[in-house]
């Protein structure tokens, strides 16, 4: 009878890096990767870093180690510094997770030069800059997994998205050619593009049941996203059985991309 080798879906031992690391899909990777053995660096903004520390406690209460990291995906010193940091107390990085992100909801017509500059610099620029400074860790290593937290609005449109959409469709093909370039270096570079997902940062816009309907009528199976949605396919990219797989992006967005 032939042996069957299931590939793991573990990451025993890895260290993962979490940006945004605050709350909502930030959070539930973290943990996510955590119960999947993974030690985490929760990295936030310097303001809202006693969320990332709440969420380092609870990776140690899974019982992995986590810390706690301030990162500004804006500021290049911050994020030099905060890469650093999670090096010298781990001696490697094996994942990233480049979460970190902002949705400024606008018309087209009333987008400011500051409303894009912003979006931008957080979902587009910061992603970049985070990726090359753990990259050069992982190419030293010779291996990493860097997972990007993309958009169903990076890969279809939508009204009041326009800079979101931009930066997201960005993050898609950012992707294609990070995993290309990095590829030698045993460096596999993917994305997940999730459905609206229902956050404590987005809380007020879901008090609009017009708003909920017009979404959940465009969603096949009905419901909004959760941040637990998403956990599934990040361990995977980030486990063993995803070694062969880079350069791409999984929609988990409820078959909304699907029409």
């Amino acid at each position: 009878m032939a042996t069957v080798i299931l590939p793991s879906l573990r990451v025993d031992g890895k260290v993962a890096l979490v940006t945004g690391c605050g709350a909502g899909i930030g959070r539930a990777l973290a943990l996510g990767l955590a119960a999947a053995g993974a030690d985490i660096a929760a990295t936030e903004l310097p303001a809202r870093l006693g969320l990332a520390e709440e969420n380092a406690a609870a990776v140690r209460a899974l019982g992995r180690e986590g810390i706690a990291v301030p990162l500004d995906v804006t500021d290049l010193a911050s994020i030099a510094a905060g890469v650093e940091a999670v090096q010298q107390h781990y001696g490697r990085i094996d994942i990233l997770v480049n979460n970190a992100g902002v949705n400024i909801v606008k018309p087209a017509l009333e987008i400011t030069p500051e409303d894009w500059d912003l979006t931008h610099q957080v979902n587009l620029r910061g992603l970049f800059f985070c990726s090359q400074a753990v990259a050069r860790v992982m190419v030293a290593q010779g291996y990493g997994k860097i997972i990007n937290v993309a958009s169903q609005f990076g890969l279809v449109g939508y009204q009041g998205r326009a800079a979101y959409s931009a930066s997201k469709g960005g993050v898609v093909a950012l992707t294609r050619a990070l995993a290309v370039e990095w590829a030698p270096y045993r460096i596999t570079v993917n994305a997940i593009a999730p459905t609206y997902t229902a956050t404590v940062h987005n809380a007020a816009l879901r008090e609009d049941p017009t708003f909920v309907r017009a979404f959940i009528e465009r969603i096949p199976l009905g419901r909004l996203g959760l941040p637990e949605d998403l956990i599934g396919a990040v361990v995977y990219l980030a486990s063993p059985s995803a070694d062969l797989v880079t350069g791409q992006t999984l929609a988990i967005d409820g078959g909304w991309t699907a029409w």
